[in-house]
């Protein structure tokens, strides 16, 4: 498993890009929303969270100590929560009208959870022989 890491930093890479991109079109009001604006909606800025956690997820993802390792699930799982979370919520029909979803928003579904990933299956070595 040499290659986690690289799969955890192009995942971190697909997730801040999917921030950037659009989410979801609202036709009928001519409103696109991304995950760094969504002008026009009550959502506020959801991408936010996303880039904020992905600082402490490549800090700890590529300290070679096991508590990072531990602490990184904790990042991810947030990550991925509020990844789940916004897929659902921004892209649901309301009122008879359902907005188009976007490639941003199955890039940084896809990924949080490539992120999810890397973070299970971290590419450690530990010592036998200590406690």
């Amino acid at each position: 498993m040499r290659n986690v890491k690289w799969i955890g930093l192009a995942a971190a890479a697909m997730l801040v890009a999917g921030c950037f991109l659009p989410w979801v079109v609202i036709e009928s009001r001519h409103i696109t929303i991304s995950g760094v604006d969504a002008t026009g909606t009550a959502y506020g800025k959801p991408g936010y969270l996303h880039l904020i956690l992905v600082i402490p997820f490549l800090l700890f993802h590529f300290t070679p100590r096991l508590w990072a390792k531990r602490a990184n699930l904790l990042v991810v799982a947030l990550n991925s929560a509020w990844a789940i979370k916004n897929f659902f919520l921004i892209a649901v029909c309301r009122g008879g009208e359902c907005p188009v979803r976007k490639e941003g928003l199955y890039l940084m579904l896809a990924g949080s959870l490539f992120m999810l990933v890397a973070a299970l299956f971290p590419d450690m070595k530990l010592n036998k022989g200590k406690s």
